[in-house]
């Protein structure tokens, strides 16, 4: 069975999933030790954008959660999420940017990185274990290849007979008896995200940019 959506989603929706951030550690490989995907932290008050031309992956499962942090202000808040999370993926063309407002002295300060551009899959952005909290996402086409949708969420584990890689788990605001999908395949184009956190197993990034611009260019 193959199910494609087309067009732009909101977390509300759960629709369809979304490329992994490029976190600072994760810029450079950091493999995870093991057990620590179930590890939950406190996401910092700015949310990144994150742009690819493909995004192609198994093991695909999605739920809702929360995710509790701070305000640039220092006050605790929280964001409604969509966790999408892969076994594998292999990513074209990604972008990441995240901005920093006020400097004082500055202004605002974005930090753009680049990674993955080839049309071979062994010199694109690769990675195992990812776990992606969405707040928003728009993509040009997205097709699953033997999609579940209303599936339990703590049902979606290899352990459980699931597809996907299962819930983070730890300290992690779901529930594992709330809505959720999963399918053996995944595959994205023209992906435009803004999400709060990422975790992964492994990520590998090849000719790997970073640049600094005071009032810079996002990547969208």
């Amino acid at each position: 069975m193959e199910s494609q959506v087309r067009g732009g989603t909101r977390w509300k929706r759960f629709a369809v999933v979304m490329v992994p951030s490029v976190a600072a550690t994760a810029c450079i490989g950091v493999a995870l030790a093991q057990g620590a995907l179930a590890a939950s932290f406190s996401v910092s008050g700015q949310s990144f954008k994150v742009t690819a031309d493909e995004l192609d992956g198994t093991g695909f499962s999605q739920y809702g959660a929360v995710d509790t942090g701070y305000t640039l202000t220092g006050e605790k808040t929280g964001h409604p999420v969509a966790v999408s999370s892969f076994k594998t993926a292999t990513i074209k063309n990604l972008c990441q940017s995240v901005v920093t407002p006020n400097i004082p002295l500055i202004g605002s300060v974005t930090l753009t990185l680049t990674a993955g551009n080839s049309d071979n899959k062994t010199e694109q952005v690769s990675a195992d274990r990812l776990f992606i909290d969405i707040a928003d996402l728009e993509t040009t086409s997205a097709t699953f290849g033997n999609i579940d949708i209303g599936v339990a969420a703590g049902e979606t584990g290899a352990d459980k007979g699931g597809k996907g890689t299962g819930m983070k788990g730890g300290k992690e605001q779901a529930n594992p008896y709330g809505f959720a999908q999963q399918a053996d395949t995944a595959v994205l184009t023209g992906v435009k995200q803004t999400a709060w956190a990422t975790t992964a197993g492994t990520f590998t990034l090849p000719k790997l940019k970073m640049k600094l611009a005071l009032n810079g260019k996002e990547c969208y």
